[in-house]
């Protein structure tokens, strides 16, 4: 009965990925062209203690070959103990041609996050938000690829790709696994006409839908979601205005964390946000991801335990299980890998072992267990 079970789960597992495969494919990539800039965007980066991290964004800010009348930055400090402050003026100092304002955070709600974004909207001067984060980089032309494909394309809402600069170490390289994975999965499900998830630090919407959906209202009692439960608002009355925008000038990059317990308090902190998934596709492949690492990782233990035989479970089932799904996740994992880094790519048998384990942990933790994140901690 156990062994039906685990192939069962099996089964499912490889019919989601292979859609999302399928649907990775679907989603055509946008080619820029000359089309004149006429888009005015207003840039909001929600910050707290990033003086590590502010200078690389600012310059890449600075960078942008997009005509700086046409978008202004506006930073939000949620109560920064280090330089960041000084390192902005500094910066505004000597870059006087980009419109900038920074504020100060005001808690309203259980997410520092979304109160800093709801502070900046009002005095947006630009009809279209765009959302980063501190810890990032953009490329030169992303703002230039965005308005060509708004002015292309008519949309309200556009999501965009992250990935991680990473250096050569294995917690970098696995984290990079488990992000493409998702940015895999994020791709594969707009190509289905399923799409539920995506990233602040490349999220853009008008200012007209957030106030159309009630902006953060409803969803304020999440630390986090100011990017996925945001979409699914947007998704409910508005899908035919929310687009995926693949280009690979549109990819924005972002930094690693360093050891495993701030990574493992990040990732909870993602899985928190999956019980308030409204669509029942998003609900059922949470679980079913959920399931085939918890199944694989329980069926190692027992076996180690020497009680898999009296349960049917042998070693050959589980060899089975592991290839199969080693298969569809190398297949998933390769697509991704093209379209955000252009590198060579494998994936360690070591870390497709250790990732069920981490996955797992995370999913059960996040039902139940509190996160720190920004040396402040939320409870569930």
């Amino acid at each position: 009965m156990i062994e039906i079970i685990l192939f069962l789960i099996l089964a499912i597992y490889v019919i989601f990925i292979a859609q999302l495969i399928y649907g990775f494919k679907k989603v055509k990539s946008f080619e820029r062209t000359d089309l004149k800039p006429k888009t005015k965007f207003s840039i909001i980066v929600p910050f707290r203690n990033e003086a590590k991290n502010l200078p690389k964004l600012l310059t890449s800010i600075s960078n942008l070959n997009y005509p700086k009348e046409l978008f202004e930055l506006i930073l939000v400090d949620d109560f920064s103990k280090d330089t960041s402050e000084r390192i902005y003026i500094n910066w505004r100092m000597q870059n006087g041609l980009i419109e900038t304002t920074l504020l100060e955070n005001l808690r309203l709600s259980n997410s520092p996050k979304k109160d800093a974004i709801s502070k900046a909207i009002p005095i947006v001067k630009h009809e279209w938000i765009v959302t980063t984060d501190a810890d990032c980089v953009v490329k030169k032309n992303w703002l230039n690829t965005l308005d060509n494909f708004i002015q292309a394309n008519n949309p309200e809402m556009v999501v965009g790709a992250v990935v991680y600069k990473t250096k050569n170490n294995w917690i970098h390289w696995f984290q990079q696994l488990d992000l493409m994975s998702l940015q895999g999965t994020t791709i594969g499900s707009f190509g289905v006409g399923k799409p539920f998830m995506c990233n602040g630090a490349n999220f853009a919407y008008t200012k007209k839908l957030y106030t159309e959906i009630g902006g953060f209202g409803g969803i304020n009692d999440k630390a986090s979601g100011d990017d996925v439960l945001l979409l699914q608002k947007a998704l409910k009355n508005h899908s035919d205005k929310v687009y995926y925008l693949k280009n690979t000038d549109f990819i924005v990059k972002t930094k690693p964390e360093n050891d495993l317990y701030k990574l493992f308090m990040q990732r909870v902190r993602w899985a928190s946000k999956t019980t308030s998934y409204n669509g029942f596709y998003s609900k059922i492949l949470a679980v079913v991801v959920l399931l085939m690492n918890l199944s694989l990782v329980l069926g190692v233990f027992l076996f180690a335990c020497g009680t898999s035989t009296a349960l049917n479970v042998t070693k050959l089932d589980l060899i089975v299980v592991f290839a199969v799904k080693y298969i569809v996740d190398y297949l998933m994992l390769y697509q991704s890998n093209i379209y955000l880094r252009k590198s060579k790519f494998f994936i360690p048998l070591a870390s497709s072992w250790i990732y069920p384990i981490f996955c797992s942990c995370v999913g059960i933790y996040s039902l139940f267990g509190s996160f720190i994140w920004k040396g402040r901690r939320f409870s569930k």
